[in-house]
């Protein structure tokens, strides 16, 4: 299944916090799930917000990665499917 998940710093944050957001974010680059892909990153043009397409095997996968972030990011998770079939004319 694919995820958009959208994530925005939460405000205010001490420069602790920012630096164990830093650490959570490195570790998690570096251990991935192996049943998680992850299909593209962006983030928002002023840095707002970034957004991801997971693939992983269901919501609940999604959230288990997602919660150590929780104390540091506003997160929205949303599943979304591939648009198939649609042509310019």
């Amino acid at each position: 299944m694919l995820f958009l998940l959208t994530n925005r710093t939460r405000a205010g944050l001490t420069g602790a916090q920012w630096g164990e957001l830093a650490a959570l974010a490195k570790a998690f680059y570096a251990s991935i799930p192996p049943d998680v892909k992850i299909r593209g990153e962006w983030v928002a043009a002023d840095q707002s917000h970034n957004y991801s397409l997971i693939e992983a095997p269901d919501l609940d996968t999604v959230q288990r990665i997602q919660a150590p972030f929780e104390p540091f990011t506003e997160s929205v998770i949303v599943p979304v499917n591939e648009i198939t079939g649609w042509t310019a004319s």
